[in-house]
């Protein structure tokens, strides 16, 4: 199963920037092992934001979540990290759904 994950990251008025990076290195740390794993397909930073774009490919929706629940950044401040979920198909199953139903 792919997912498109949006990741939002905020960081309460208690922390400093220095603070902020030092949990985001870990993360990064992590997020790089799941790509070279293949869990992760790819991810990007956005410029300018504290925002980050990640596809998955995971078997389950509720892998998914155990992920999402585990990662360093969600147990240390989880509640300054929006994340919108959103499930993908390929193009190509799309392409051939809409291709059987005009048969």
């Amino acid at each position: 199963m792919l997912f498109h994950l949006d990741f939002s990251v905020e960081y309460s008025a208690q922390m400093t920037q220095n603070d902020l990076f030092t949990i985001w290195a870990e993360e990064a740390n992590v997020a790089l092992g799941a790509k070279a794993s293949g869990v992760v397909v790819d991810l990007w930073k956005a410029v300018g934001e504290r925002r980050v774009i990640v596809i998955v490919k995971v078997e389950s929706m509720e892998m998914l979540d155990q992920i999402l629940l585990d990662l360093p950044i969600m147990k240390t401040m989880g509640q300054h990290v929006h994340v919108k979920v959103t499930a993908l198909r390929t193009y190509e199953g799309f392409a051939e759904d809409v291709k059987s139903r005009l048969a």
